[in-house]
């Protein structure tokens, strides 16, 4: 369903991606683990259309949407709903006007139909009766469930979560993730989460890649990424503050003589 081929992304001297390969069969939950800054963001902007490669492909549905217009685009688009890092929701607007914030700007219903589908997706997400609150009146999970039930709004086949558990106490941040895996189940859709919480990756990843100096560097289940003899993924996994992966500021050398 989501195919990236030897994708290539730089901004000014700094190189993002550099021939990165990556493929996400559909109904498939995978989740791309990786430093803080590696890149993990851009690659959903790729999936989306946001960016566009310099070098390389991206193609949803075996549709390379390079060669796609505005209107071909817009298409792809409506495929995804995605899940933002601090959920993004606008403060002048309650929680039912936000999670219908995309009915009302692409398909045009009336205010009456679209909050009757926004109430409907709150229910889903465990949240009734908030629809005229205030985002400033909700906590840090309940805006993320707003989040997610916006992202799911238009009935997508593909969800995007970027860092989903970022900003949220253990306890929540595991309500979150079986929300998650719960949607997914429900809705039968494929997902791709980026994040750099262990936790998160274990509990709601069919498969898990690991992007490194701008390349995939491994892919496996939970259990072969846990049991993996990649020595990069492995500090990673372990959060280890000894190994081959470079931390600004510390002696490489003595880093890699304690690992």
């Amino acid at each position: 369903m989501i195919k990236l081929e030897e994708v290539y992304k730089s901004f000014g001297k700094k190189e993002v991606l550099t021939g990165l390969d990556l493929e996400i069969r559909k109904g498939e939950s995978r989740v791309i683990i990786g430093g803080s800054g590696s890149g993990k963001s851009v690659i959903l902007k790729h999936i989306v259309g946001i960016l566009r490669p310099e070098k390389g492909r991206v193609l949803i549905d075996d549709l390379d949407i390079e060669t796609l217009d505005e209107a071909g685009l817009y298409r792809i688009r409506k495929k995804f709903g995605m899940l933002f890092q601090m959920a993004a929701l606008f403060d002048s607007m309650n929680v039912w006007e936000n999670v219908g914030f995309g009915l009302r700007r692409h398909e045009k219903m009336k205010d009456k139909d679209i909050k009757e589908i926004a109430t409907e997706k709150l229910r889903m997400v465990g949240l009734v009766g908030v629809e005229n609150l205030m985002p400033s009146e909700l906590s840090g999970g309940m805006k993320k469930r707003v989040g997610l039930a916006r992202a799911i709004a238009h009935e997508p086949e593909i969800l995007l979560y970027d860092e989903p558990t970022t900003g949220l106490d253990p306890i929540t941040a595991d309500a979150i993730n079986d929300l998650l895996v719960e949607m997914r189940e429900k809705l039968s859709v494929t997902s791709v989460a980026i994040t750099h919480d262990m936790s998160s990756a274990w509990k709601i990843a069919d498969s898990i890649s690991m992007l490194y100096d701008g390349k995939i560097i491994d892919t496996g289940t939970p259990d072969e990424i846990k049991n993996t003899a990649n020595p990069f993924v492995k500090q990673f996994i372990t959060g280890s503050a000894f190994g081959p992966i470079k931390i600004e500021g510390v002696d490489h050398e003595r880093q890699l003589n304690r690992a």
